[in-house]
């Protein structure tokens, strides 16, 4: 095989996750789509997002930001806290142990984080009620019980002694005789009182404590604010989401100096949950923490085909200059505009790119790099990245898929009937249908790609749906095919004959109907499919 182009290889090693990076190839290799502007902002956010869309540098860009304003900016992975026994044993610990356990290395994080800032702050080492304040956190956070049954029992000692002696004395000279004679007798008693508990040692955390040492050590950092940057949420286990929730509703979110911004996964968050009693315990979205922001929604370029190849023609860029030490810089890029002409064949070439990458930063980074690694010594072509957009399918997202039999079989349905039958490469699904295991399981994974929401029809009022599009890694091999797909959307007339093609619809639904995906179509098709699985292994 030739050996790469200098682009090419750097290309095929740009950093696939932003945790590979440090915090200022961070920053400068940061390309926004509208999301930093929209987490520049003291109220409490939850920010969603499917992995690969960009939460992790979204953050820790936000994070390194507050920090070069002078704030306190504390980037947590909650990958990273809690013990194995929390995370894993959940059928032998509680949900409110294992949550302690969670808050207690979480604090903990917090605490040393505000030290480390302290520690390049003179103002603040040598004030002594900031220092005795940081001590307060370190009180509230370790305190521990023993729960289990307490034995005591008392032991009683009681001693006598008694000593005797004397003595015979004889002088000739004076002719005296002399005769002693003592004696003692001692008694002693000591009484001992032991207490014995046996049982856990268990974390036992006052939230009235915690959240006074936290409010009183904000107060005492100089009118700074603590930006508490949570990312990976959905790592946390799903039953002790809602109790990690409510230690943030009671403890952090109260403090005027704090302001908490929490990254996740729609479709596996539990924030709040109801009791047994009828009260709800968790963070109340809307109420306690907005959750109006989610960077599927900023990442869908369908509309806007110039944006999205100004995206990530800046992405990869920025990775390749700002991201990249000396010894590793391509020569004669310097301008991103050269980057398609160095790069790729032509503009087609890059735009396809663009497409493949369905508006997905990891995606579009992970599918350069194997087309990269493809054209060697050449400028990528077109070819080249359909056939990597393909092996990257394959890999990354089939792969994720294999232990979701109904979501594979969905996929497959959704392949023939709506590529397939219809050439097209979107479909809309009714709102109500959203909670649908296999489709929620094929958007997490980005099968599926969600370009509008919200469409509604003229002739069914209260009927609202979503329009989601086909990833391109699964469809790519049918291209130049007869069952390639001709647009998103199949438009047609009354007397249902195919027309023109529609990107992301605007017009009535009704010249839409029959791109509408129907799940007890499809349920009626696992129904025939079982049925002639039992008829193909019944005895003969």
């Amino acid at each position: 095989m030739a050996i790469p182009s200098a682009l090419n290889a750097a290309l095929s090693k740009i950093p696939k996750r932003a945790e590979s990076r440090g915090e200022t190839e961070l920053r400068d290799t940061f390309e926004d789509s509208g999301i930093a502007n929209a987490l520049d902002s003291v109220d409490h956010q939850v920010l969603y997002g499917r992995r690969g869309t960009g939460k992790t540098h979204a953050l820790r860009y936000l994070t390194a930001t507050k920090i070069g304003e002078g704030d306190v900016g504390i980037y947590v992975d909650l990958r990273t806290v809690g013990s194995a026994e929390g995370i894993f044993d959940g059928e032998q610990i509680g949900a409110v142990e294992r949550t302690g356990r969670i808050l207690v290395d979480l604090l903990n994080q917090v605490h040393d984080e505000i030290l480390r800032v302290a520690l390049d702050d003179n103002e603040l080492v040598g004030d002594p009620l900031f220092v005795t304040r940081l001590d307060d956190l370190l009180t509230a956070i370790g305190s521990i019980r023993v729960d289990g049954p307490i034995e005591q029992t008392t032991d009683i000692e009681t001693g006598r002694a008694r000593k005797d002696s004397g003595a015979i004395g004889l002088d000739l000279a004076k002719r005296n005789v002399t005769l002693t004679a003592s004696g003692e007798d001692t008694s002693s008693e000591k009484e001992r009182a032991v207490v014995i508990r046996k049982g856990n040692e268990r974390v036992s955390l006052n939230f009235s404590d915690v959240a006074r040492a936290l409010r009183l050590l904000a107060e005492s950092l100089s009118a700074r604010r603590v930006w508490l940057i949570l990312d990976e949420w959905t790592s946390v286990p799903w039953e002790v989401q809602p109790y990690l929730g409510a230690f943030i509703v009671r403890c952090v979110l109260p403090v005027q100096a704090m302001t908490v911004k929490i990254a996740a996964i729609q479709q596996q968050t539990n924030f709040r949950q109801k009791l047994a009693n009828g009260k709800y315990l968790g963070i109340e979205l809307g109420a306690d923490m907005s959750a109006n922001l989610s960077l599927d929604d900023f990442m869908v370029f369908e509309q806007e085909e110039t944006q999205a190849r100004n995206f990530f023609r800046g992405l990869l860029f920025k990775h390749l200059t700002a991201g990249a030490e000396d010894h590793r810089q391509v020569p004669g890029l310097t301008k991103e505009g050269e980057l398609v002409r160095l790069g790729f064949t032509d503009t087609r070439a890059f735009d396809e790119l663009v497409r493949a990458a369905e508006g997905v930063p990891r995606d579009a980074i992970n599918i350069v790099a194997k087309a990269a690694w493809r054209a060697a010594d050449r400028r990528i072509s077109t070819s080249d990245i359909r056939r990597a957009a393909r092996q990257w399918f394959q890999d990354d997202k089939e792969g994720a898929l294999r232990g979701e039999p109904e979501a594979q079989k969905l996929l497959n349905w959704v392949i023939d009937k709506v590529i397939r039958d219809k050439k097209a490469r979107g479909f809309l699904v009714n709102q109500k249908d959203q909670g649908a295991s296999p489709l929620s399981a094929l958007f997490d994974a980005r099968v599926l790609h969600l370009v509008r929401r919200g469409y509604s029809a003229q002739d069914e009022p209260g009927e609202r749906y979503d329009v989601y599009v086909i990833d391109y890694g699964a469809y790519v091999d049918l291209i130049n095919t007869q069952s390639a797909p001709k647009g998103m959307l199949p438009i047609f007339s009354d007397d249902d004959e195919e027309g023109d093609w529609v990107e992301v619809p605007t017009q009535d639904l009704r010249a839409l109907r029959r791109a509408i995906l129907n799940f007890e179509e499809f349920a009626a098709s696992l129904g025939k499919e079982e049925a002639l699985q039992r008829k193909v292994s019944a005895p003969q």
